[in-house]
Parts: C-alpha cells; sequence; structure tokens
C-alpha cells in the first residue's frame, strides 16, 4: 500500500508521541499490516517526519516487508522530494556528507566525521522574486532529518523548519515545506516496476502559486521533467 501522508500526523507510535498514528490509523481499519518490525512499526519499511506530507509505503506481509527493506538497501526503491528553501541553492548537485546525532543539541542531527554515510542530490527547479525557491531532492540513503541536515550545512533551510531554520517563519508557514513527491519501487511480489505520485496538499499548493508563476510550477513539478534533471546530474558524478 502507499499512502499519500498528511501534516501533523506522527508515522509510529514512540514514548513520546501523544495522539493518534500512521500505524493506529491502519489497525483501526483492520488493513493486514507486516510485523517483523515490532508492536510499534507494524507494517512500516520507511517513514517520514511528522511536518512531512507525502507518499510512504506500507509493507501489508512480512514478505513484502522482507523484499522492500531489501530494496531499500540495494536503491531499487527511492523518494524524490519537494521543498521550498529560505534562499537559492548555487548550483543543482549532490551532497555526501555524514550524518550524527548532534552534540550541542541533542534534538538535532549534524554533520559529523564519524557519523553514518549519506547522500542527497539538490535540483534548482524555480527561484521567486522573494529569493525563495523550490528545489527538488532526491535521496540516496535514508538518515533521519537528512534533507534538512544537508540543506543546513549548505547555509540553506526550508522554509517553516524552526529546528534548523528560523523561528520566526513559524508565524506565518505553519509547517516544514517538504514534500515526498515520487515513490518508485518493484512490486515485491509481481516483480514490475511501480511508481508513485504523491499530489500536493493545498496549503503547500496554495504557498507555490503564490509565490511562483502557475505554469511555470505545473512545467516543472512533472514527473519526467524531474527525472530528466536528475539524470543529468548523476551523469556528471
Amino acid at each position: 500500500m502507499v499512502i499519500n501522508k498528511p501534516a501533523g500526523v506522527v508515522v509510529h507510535p514512540a514514548p513520546s508521541v501523544k495522539g493518534a498514528t500512521v500505524v493506529d490509523w491502519l489497525k483501526n481499519r483492520g488493513v493486514s499490516l507486516s510485523t517483523i518490525s515490532g508492536e510499534e512499526r507494524h507494517g512500516i519499511v520507511h517513514r517520514i517526519d511528522r511536518d512531512t506530507t507525502g507518499a510512504l509505503v506500507i509493507a501489508k506481509t512480512n514478505e513484502a516487508h522482507r523484499k522492500l527493506s531489501l530494496q531499500l538497501q540495494d536503491k531499487s526503491m527511492g523518494r524524490y522530494y519537494l521543498a521550498v528553501i529560505d534562499y537559492p541553492l548555487k548550483e543543482s548537485g549532490v551532497v555526501d556528507r555524514p550524518i550524527g546525532r548532534s552534540r550541542k543539541n541533542r534534538l538535532k542531527m549534524d554533520i559529523v566525521p564519524n557519523g553514518k554515510v549519506a547522500k542527497s542530490a539538490f535540483c534548482k527547479l524555480i527561484e521567486s522574486d522573494a529569493n525563495v525557491e523550490l528545489i527538488a531532492v532526491k535521496l540516496f540513503t535514508g538518515r533521519t532529518h537528512q534533507i534538512r541536515v544537508h540543506l543546513n550545512s549548505l547555509g540553506r533551510h526550508i522554509l517553516g523548519d524552526v529546528l534548523y531554520g528560523f523561528k520566526s517563519k513559524k508565524d506565518t508557514i505553519k509547517r516544514v515545506l517538504l514534500h515526498a513527491y515520487k515513490l518508485y519501487l518493484i512490486h515485491p511480489i509481481t516483480g514490475r516496476e511501480m511508481e508513485f505520485i504523491a499530489p500536493l496538499f493545498p496549503d503547500m499548493r496554495d504557498f507555490l502559486y503564490q509565490r511562483f508563476d502557475k505554469g511555470e510550477i505545473d512545467e516543472k513539478i512533472n514527473p519526467n521533467s524531474i527525472n530528466r534533471l536528475f539524470k543529468s546530474i548523476t551523469n556528471r558524478l
């Protein structure tokens, strides 16, 4: 199963989480879920943050879960994100820097010498007159806060990100403007290559239409266009 997760919903239960989660929602509706990740993470192959929206794959059987987990490891499953950042990138490119827990703030992750390998590709899409920019991101690994940490290392931040960015933005932007736009994988049973596009939720869509040219948005937020842009980046590596 692939769902388009809304903002404000945590993927799975944890001691610090209050309120219903995606896992709770699925269980309450009688959806069959895999059990190999433990009681709190039934069906969860990968996760996205509370305020991040977009495509999330759910494993309904243990066989599917095992095969999808292997795809995460061998990169045959992957994700493309859309984000609005506070200042344009100098250029499209790849950030390959290890990530670990911040020594200064335990709520944050950071670039640390002995951290886990983390690699992200960033692609410029549209700049606005106000100097904010819509970008696309491809993850080669899936570390906690990876996109936000790698952007922070470039001196850039996602609008609405009060942890790594600027707290004053919270008054006007209610959440992190980060969306898991495209998910691709191989069906764990049939072996068929599959691609899922998660439409933007109204809050982020309306924000983009207010600050960027609508025609340009419709042209750039297109799976084929984004595929070509990232292919040109990876061909340079």
